[in-house]
């Protein structure tokens, strides 16, 4: 099959799962033989694990600017060129990583909708792009914040329109009232150009479920890794959490830092260790320097690392025992649970979202979302006699048997041949 994926481009300094699932999913399904054609919006995909095979789409800079200063007619060639150009795009990717939706109202109502004349200009182009090449026998959107270039290509070529569904209502949601309900209404009704939705678990399912009554063809299909990337049979000497993601408020790692914190000031694990990567933007620094002074008192215990390089992704779980991102809004899988899973490191995560479905019984989950409980659950985990060996060889099962490449790629390919 020739499969066209349309994800946005990321020039994010941190951990992106949303990106990591997209690259996945299409290196999964070129291992099984397909030819996979992926297409960057926004932003250029830099790093080479992210590959890009088509020119850039709805460049970033030119599309926000021309939204606001030439909504009715294209800016002068000289002007576009000038706002498409690398150095223009590497300074918006340097500020990129924004999590509000906040001053990008319109622009997300456009790419939903495509009733904007300046989507259309450049849809325009993308599906021109198309039609000069091989037509692909499956579209394939990241996300339904894109679904209006899913209707313009349904109308052009006719082709059978998949679009991933996985956390848009924390976007959305981020928007003033009357924006937020506009976004909704355009993806339901624009769903009828998507031929099948999938999403990442049985929980998002639901949410997805409830926020569009309308919703009907949505299937789940879990997170995939390269295991061999992962694998790594040796452990640290001591008892090591990581936490890996992006730095900030929302995933929790202000609530790690102080359980970790009281753990080392009541001696209840006095060997262990704190693992603390995945990056942050300059927005997330004053936070940082808070978590910091949480942790001063026991920094030769701490091993934090300050940027995030792709390159060393999957090198951070060989150094830690267990993963922990205490997350603090329901998240709908958790890419490093897989990663983590594939490196044979069980999780200890709060009972909230997905988290019950994807963890199981390779790891803990602990409830409220507190310091305190997360303290206990970590020295249970540490203590109780066989408790993380078990919880290992779960997570190794899980990632053999649900959670690979091998078997996200069966299940993506079986969902394209019934549309097919």
């Amino acid at each position: 099959m020739k499969i066209l994926f349309i994800v946005p481009g990321s020039g994010d300094p941190f951990y992106c799962g949303n990106c990591f699932r997209d690259n996945q999913q299409a290196n999964a399904l070129r291992r099984r033989g397909h030819d996979v054609v992926v297409m960057p919006l926004y932003l250029p995909l830099r790093d080479p694990s992210f590959r890009a095979d088509t020119p850039l789409f709805f460049p970033a800079v030119s599309l926000y600017l021309s939204q606001k200063y030439f909504p009715g007619r294209p800016p002068a060639r000289w002007v576009e060129s000038l706002l498409n150009s690398d150095f223009a795009l590497r300074l918006a990717a340097s500020f990129s990583g924004s999590t509000s939706a906040r001053g990008m109202e319109e622009l997300t109502l456009a790419m939903i909708t495509g009733e904007d004349e300046v989507f259309r200009r450049q849809v325009h182009a993308l599906v021109e792009w198309i039609g000069e090449h091989e037509r692909p026998d499956i579209v394939h959107l990241s996300s339904s914040l894109i679904i209006g270039i899913g209707k313009e290509i349904k109308k052009a070529t006719r082709q059978p329109v998949v679009c991933s569904l996985q956390d848009e209502e924390l976007w959305i949601d981020g928007m003033e009232k009357a924006w937020a309900e506009a976004a909704r209404k355009g993806i339901e009704e624009n769903m009828h150009y998507v031929d099948a939705f999938i999403t990442s678990s049985k929980f998002y399912q639901g949410i997805a479920r409830s926020r569009f009554p309308g919703l009907q063809r949505l299937q789940v299909v879990y997170p995939g890794v390269d295991i061999a990337r992962y694998a790594w049979p040796h452990y640290p000497e001591h008892p090591t959490l990581g936490f890996f993601y992006r730095m900030n408020q929302a995933n929790g790692l202000h609530i790690l830092a102080e359980a970790f914190a009281r753990i080392q000031r009541e001696k209840r694990l006095p060997q262990l260790r704190l693992r603390i990567g995945g990056g942050f933007t300059s927005a997330d620094k004053p936070f940082l320097r808070k978590t910091a002074r949480i942790l001063s008192p026991y920094q030769d215990r701490v091993d934090w690392l300050q940027g995030y390089n792709p390159a060393e992704h999957a090198a951070f779980y060989k150094g830690i025992s267990a993963i922990c991102v205490p997350i603090t809004f329901e998240e709908s899988v958790g890419l490093y649970l897989c990663e983590a899973f594939a490196a044979g490191r069980p999780a200890i995560e709060p009972r909230s979202g997905s988290f019950a479905e994807i963890v199981g019984d390779a790891g803990l989950l602990y409830e409220p979302n507190t310091s305190r409980a997360l303290a206990d659950a970590i020295e249970s985990l540490f203590t109780t006699p066989n408790l993380w060996e078990q919880c290992r060889e779960q997570a190794l099962h899980y990632a053999a048997t649900r959670y690979n490449h091998a078997t996200l790629a069966e299940q993506l390919q079986a969902i394209y041949a019934d549309l097919l």
